[in-house]
């Protein structure tokens, strides 16, 4: 059972900030974005001819986030089996991601994590996140006892999973969007 801070945290947590973008895009870009997010939800189809017409020079990085978002499943599936073979224990009574709903959530939060950074992606910027919802993330966690050094190792299997879906060359140029979010996260206090 949820605390009711935890409850509070919960909906404070939103870690995606658009804030600066409209410096770059038009602001019906922006609202796509936007409205993407507040429903907790990828980029659809529509979204990305809708951005591509208005802006034909993220084509190719929508095209990305695109393939990111029909292997997410894959992506997170393939994370998870990482993190549990690193800690095997961790669903286990007494693990940090025991009982099943708490490593239920553990994987929506990295279905979650990737959607933010393909936000970061599809939009060419790397200052895709809120600092003030990534303070109250911290703060979730911490409530919580999420195990921080398994959430880390999930972004960061996050990252080697979906980067095996492009080139070399790609993987490098969209390695930072990824390395952003596991810095961010990175610097979680655990007390």
């Amino acid at each position: 059972m949820l605390s009711e801070k935890a409850k509070e945290l919960i909906k404070k947590s939103h870690i995606v900030s658009f804030e600066g973008w409209e410096k770059t895009y038009p602001s019906e870009i922006v609202t796509i974005f936007q409205q993407a997010d507040n429903e907790g939800r990828y980029l659809t189809d529509e979204d990305i001819l809708r951005i591509t017409k208005i802006a034909p020079h993220l084509a190719t990085s929508l095209k990305q986030a695109q393939i990111l978002r029909d292997d997410v499943t894959e992506i997170v599936n393939s994370s998870r089996a990482e993190v549990l073979a690193t800690f095997s224990q961790i669903i286990e009574p007494g693990g940090g991601l025991y009982p099943p709903m708490r490593a239920e959530a553990c994987w929506r939060d990295f279905w979650h994590f990737l959607r933010c950074i393909t936000y970061g992606i599809a939009g060419q910027s790397t200052n895709y996140t809120s600092k003030e919802g990534l303070g109250y993330m911290e703060e979730l966690y911490q409530e919580l006892q999420v195990p921080l050094d398994a959430m880390v190792l999930g972004l960061r299997n996050l990252k080697v999973f979906s980067l095996k879906q492009f080139t070399a060359a790609e993987a490098e140029s969209l390695a930072p969007y990824f390395e952003h979010l596991i810095s961010q996260m990175e610097q979680f206090s655990t007390d």
